[in-house]
């Protein structure tokens, strides 16, 4: 391209936007349309970009990006919790998938260097796909999420040690004064304890002093700054510039500045990571594909079959995941990696590869990077095709307990119900649809039973004949409506109160009889009133116009929940209350109407004729969500 840098900032930003929106309408994912995207404005492509090189080095800073958001989430209690699979899993992955691989390579008559650095560079797997794939399907907190990135954080580490090797090995390793290796482990051990020790101590006061100035864009600087110069200190010791990123955001994940940090990063590395793909797909050199079609497409077979085979291993035994989510692993993290360029680069540079080689196993990681997209997305229809039978697992026994109360669904909401009734020593029993959540609550001592609470047979196991109070706090709609249709069919008798999504989830409930909590209305009420008191409202008087919203809301929901079907109706009714609403809060000022009778000492006759909202709901606010 013969523009400047305007130009073509301009033709990446309008190929991130037609691309990527258009890959994701198909299901396809982001990652896979910057790819494409690339594809089509590098010198393999349309030639916009005829000099791919100086785009992959500044798209280098998206990653850095990338992992110093990810640095934010851990702190440096959970990285050492942590170790075990980082070491352990990590290890296992790279020793394996390079065995493997270079024994390949040195069964092709490639020589034993060259069959090692080939292994090496092609155990390495994508960091920045990887996470986004991830990160797009909201599974970094899953088990193989989890472990995945703990596998991805190994390799940054390990190719340390393969990329200060190279050097070593090759015949060019005498003319290029290669440094010793003891040596450059030994600098990078520096560095790494320079930027941990000097970022414990500078880091926290200078984000002190830079928010005291109380400007945004110094903020932005000091921040772009800190990520930028831990990842050049690391780069200048030889280590990994995303190593030396994530560690400065392990270093502030306690701090307080943690999500302003986050929310002045992010845009930066969303748009960063993008460019970072599209340089990917900008390398990937489609005439040699197209000229050995064959044999690219054996050598992407065989790298994507033999990793995701090792992770799968891995996932099984040291990772201890289930079968879908040792799949799932395999499948997000069998591609090659952003590294294997520059380790494949650094060996035609000493003499370890020849260019036609190089070119070739360039392609081959390439094309693994745009495949994998696609094998995440046919292993998930799989595997949603073919439900989990740990998912299916036996429900518990529920010993009756002669429990008072019976909580139906455990997240939030429910636990805050039965750390209340614990405190009160009232008995209860609670059930949880989800084995996941009963798994991780259990370890806090929680007594929390897996099963449904929608099954006749499992609720009277638990004790229902002689609970006094069923609590459905189950937020999925049509699960907590199901519940309560089984208990007030099995115990009229019984009260029930239900966890209500919004109005007509609320009045959906009411046809059942059930007693509605809307989950979101009293905290909202009550964040409303500390409001008007921090804008001066006197205590007394902000709690009694919440006592006031809150009172006419009640009636407005009781009166619109006998016309709900009829929305003109419901329409009708909100703007009636609304009306009563503000002339209430006017007469309180001494304004309107209602105001002027007060200050007479008299007071209205209810209008009954004037709207269905009457003299019980004259106090109450109007939510229009239906």
């Amino acid at each position: 391209m013969h523009g400047g840098g305007l130009e073509l900032a301009l033709v990446f930003l309008l190929a991130a936007v037609i691309a990527v929106p258009v890959f994701k309408r198909v299901r396809l994912g982001g990652v896979l349309g910057y790819l494409a995207a690339g594809v089509v404005l590098g010198p393999f492509g349309l030639r916009v970009v005829a000099d791919v090189e100086p785009v992959l080095a500044a798209s280098q800073i998206g990653v850095v990006m990338l992992l110093f958001v990810i640095g934010l989430e851990l702190s440096p209690s959970r990285l050492r919790v942590m170790r075990k699979p980082v070491f352990g899993a990590g290890g296992l992955q790279v020793a394996l998938s390079s065995l493997l691989l270079g024994g390949i390579a040195l069964a092709l008559d490639l020589g034993w260097k060259t069959a090692l650095v080939v292994g090496g560079g092609l155990a390495l797997s994508s960091t920045a796909i990887g996470l986004q794939l991830l990160a797009e399907r909201k599974a970094l907190t899953s088990e193989h999420g989890r472990l995945g990135f703990a596998i991805l954080l190994f390799q940054d580490l390990a190719a340390i040690p393969l990329l200060a090797a190279i050097p070593l090995l090759g015949t060019a390793s005498a003319q290029d004064g290669a440094q010793p290796l003891g040596w450059m482990a030994l600098k990078g051990l520096l560095a790494m304890a320079a930027l941990v020790f000097g970022g414990r101590l500078l880091l926290r006061h200078l984000f002190r002093i830079v928010a005291r100035t109380r400007l945004p864009e110094v903020f932005t600087a000091t921040a772009l700054l800190v990520v930028l110069g831990s990842a050049w200190l690391l780069e200048l010791a030889g280590l990994s510039m995303g190593l030396g990123a994530f560690l400065a955001g392990v270093l502030l994940a306690d701090s307080e500045f943690r999500h302003e940090l986050e929310a002045q990063i992010q845009p930066f590395e969303g748009l960063l990571l993008g460019l970072f793909f599209m340089a990917v797909g900008m390398s990937m050199d489609l005439a040699r594909v197209a000229a050995e079609p064959l044999l690219i497409a054996a050598g992407v077979a065989t790298l994507m079959a033999v990793k995701f085979a090792v992770l799968f291993g891995v996932g099984l035994r040291p990772g201890k995941l289930d079968v879908r989510e040792a799949l799932l692993l395999g499948s997000v993290l069998a591609l090659g990696g952003e590294f294997a360029f520059v380790v494949f680069g650094e060996a035609q540079r000493v003499g370890l590869l020849d260019g036609v080689l190089r070119d070739r196993l360039v392609a081959i990681v390439g094309v693994s990077m745009a495949l994998t997209p696609l094998l995440l997305i046919a292993m998930a229809r799989l595997l949603s095709a073919h439900p989990s039978r740990r998912a299916a697992r036996a429900y518990d026994t529920i010993d009756d307990q002669h429990p008072q109360v019976l909580i139906a669904g455990f997240g939030r909401f429910g636990q805050i119900i039965a750390r209340l009734l614990a405190a009160q020593r009232v008995r209860f029993v609670a059930i949880e649809h989800s084995p996941e959540q009963v798994d991780f609550v259990r370890r806090f001592g929680s007594q929390i039973y897996y099963g449904d609470p929608a099954r006749a047979d499992l609720l009277r196991s638990a004790g229902a004949a002689g609970v006094k109070v069923f609590v459905v706090a189950v937020d999925d709609v049509e699960s907590n409506l199901r519940i309560v249709r089984l208990v007030r069919r099995e115990y009229p008798q019984a009260r029930v109160l239900a966890r209500a999504r919004n109005r007509r989830h609320a009045w959906e409930l009411m046809d059942l009889g059930a007693e509605v909590v809307r989950e979101t209305f009293l905290s909202s009420l009550y964040l409303g009133e500390r409001a008007l008191v921090a804008l001066g409202t006197p205590e007394a008087i902000a709690a009694d116009r919440a006592r006031r919203f809150r009172a006419h809301d009640e009636a407005l929901l009781h009166t619109q929940h006998q016309v709900y079907d009829d929305e003109a109706a419901l329409i009708q009714t909100s703007q009636e209350a609304r009306r009563d609403l503000e002339q209430l809060f006017a007469a309180d000022q001494g304004e309107g109407v209602l105001g002027a009778l007060v200050d007479r000492g008299t007071e209205p006759a209810p209008d009954h004729a004037t709207s269905p909202v009457t003299e019980a709901s004259r106090s109450r606010d109007v939510d229009h969500q239906p």
